[in-house]
């Protein structure tokens, strides 16, 4: 009997693994198409689509600074991002300011929660807007952004962040930065009145 069970286990072996190098085969092909990304490629220009399923950290530790607040990690923004974020921290730290991250990087879902709590919260989506932005808008979730506390500390990066690349984006959002190195020549652009332009 073992006999007769051999060469079947051999062909279903056989079998199962030519269906993996099949699709091994197509994945990569894909990938080298550019139909499908297996990991964030940190080119510029090139495709981002799994950053923004990144999540960040849901939270942190207390702010030294101000309990009210967290202090996370900012992991999961995108590494141009992330070392002016270190940069603007060594920065900030030279002249004796303490940087805490509320919120950095947030994955879609994420952004989508924290939306639904702003409608809940405001009563309609267009009100939430004007401070959580949807996922397909949010800076946030393409790793460009970082909600800075307590006040004091955001108030230094608004006063001294451009020359790193960094500027505050909206008027009623003292906290919330975007990095862009073309803030270091160009400037700041104008302040928006709130996360949804109105």
């Amino acid at each position: 009997m073992p006999t007769t069970l051999a060469p079947r286990s051999r062909r279903a072996v056989i079998g199962v693994m030519v269906a993996l190098l099949l699709a091994v085969a197509t994945v990569v092909a894909l990938d080298a198409t550019g139909r499908v990304t297996l990991a964030y490629d940190r080119v510029a220009g090139r495709p981002a689509a799994i950053l923004e399923e990144v999540p960040g950290p849901e939270t942190g530790p207390a702010c030294p600074l101000d309990m009210r607040y967290v202090d996370e990690e900012p992991g999961g923004l995108r590494q141009d991002v992330l070392d002016a974020w270190h940069r603007l921290r060594a920065t900030a730290g030279e002249q004796g300011v303490r940087l805490c991250v509320q919120d950095g990087k947030r994955s879609v879902g994420q952004q989508q929660r924290e939306f639904d709590e702003a409608v809940r919260r405001f009563g309609n989506a267009e009100l939430a807007a004007r401070y959580v932005l949807p996922p397909e808008k949010s800076m946030h979730v393409k790793g460009l952004a970082v909600d800075v506390q307590p006040l004091e500390s955001a108030g230094w990066v608004e006063r001294n962040g451009r020359a790193l690349g960094w500027c505050r984006r909206y008027l009623n959002e003292e906290w919330h930065f975007e990095y862009d190195p073309g803030y270091v020549t160009a400037g700041c652009p104008a302040m928006l009145p709130s996360a949804s332009g109105s």
